[in-house]
């Protein structure tokens, strides 16, 4: 069951998965396309226990791809963490490098110690503490850096800046890796069909400064002349990046940062 299954992650997720696994997602607006697929269900985490929908379909897998507001997510993870506990049953909580966003001297791996200052950050932690009290085979975590790619909100963002001749926020002192959704929903398939358990970091093997990646996707995409906002938030460079260290990947699935270029361009 895929939590979040009509957004982008969500529904990258649904499509990867669909043809290979009995999939169930939710969604949390009218929509009268999703009415019509009896494999998804509206629930609104801000006004409805997750309880319900987990006692009708009993799912062995549980990926937790929601937004919205914080407290009610966190109350909707621990409904699911005792649900997890009870049937003996999996989460794959999908996290950000934000969890690190204090620590920004290096690039952080999978078990090093989570601090931030942000509010976002802090609602990720707190659900990953959580999980991280249960036994290894009830979860996954798996933290993601920004991600790009053909269809994806930051490229799509990025082109409509440019053609509206906005400035494009960049950060030149950010080091950085990144993904692609493509990339993301693969390497999912994979922790799932091998029954992996632990922590996983699924960004770029390499990084890259933010306003170079930026400016590399926009020549790749031929947008001449485009107007930066350069933000400084230091004077020195600042890592903001989860690099895999202990769980490792297969080489066929893990990316660098020319691929997230290429595949953030290959349609246009």
């Amino acid at each position: 069951m895929i939590l979040g299954a009509s957004g982008f992650l969500g529904s990258v997720l649904y499509k990867e998965l669909s043809p290979y696994y009995d999939v169930y997602g939710t969604y949390a607006t009218d929509n009268e396309a999703h009415d019509i697929n009896k494999r998804m269900f509206q629930w609104d985490t801000e006004t409805e226990t997750i309880s319900l929908l987990l006692k009708e379909l009993a799912p062995d897998l549980i990926i937790s791809a929601i937004r919205g507001d914080f407290t009610a997510q966190i109350h909707s993870h621990f409904e699911i963490i005792d649900y997890l506990i009870k049937f003996q049953k999996k989460l794959i909580f999908i996290s950000s490098a934000n969890v690190f966003d204090v620590f920004t001297n290096y690039p952080s791996y999978e078990y090093d110690k989570t601090l931030s200052d942000s509010v976002y950050g802090r609602f990720k932690i707190k659900i990953e503490n959580a999980l991280l009290r249960l036994p290894n085979h009830l979860y996954n975590i798996v933290r993601l850096p920004m991600i790009y790619g053909h269809n994806s909100p930051r490229l799509k963002e990025l082109k409509l800046m440019h053609e509206l001749k906005e400035p494009i926020e960049v950060f030149p002192n950010v080091v950085m890796n990144a993904t692609t959704h493509d990339k993301f929903a693969q390497q999912i398939h994979y922790i799932i069909n091998r029954e992996l358990q632990g922590v996983y970091h699924l960004g770029s093997k390499d990084l890259i400064h933010h306003k170079e990646l930026v400016h590399d996707i926009l020549r790749g995409l031929n947008l001449e002349n485009p107007i930066f906002k350069n933000v400084y938030n230091s004077n020195e460079d600042r890592y903001i990046a989860v690099i895999p260290k202990k769980n490792i990947l297969p080489e066929n699935l893990q990316i660098n940062i020319d691929e997230v270029v290429k595949n953030s361009v290959k349609l246009s």
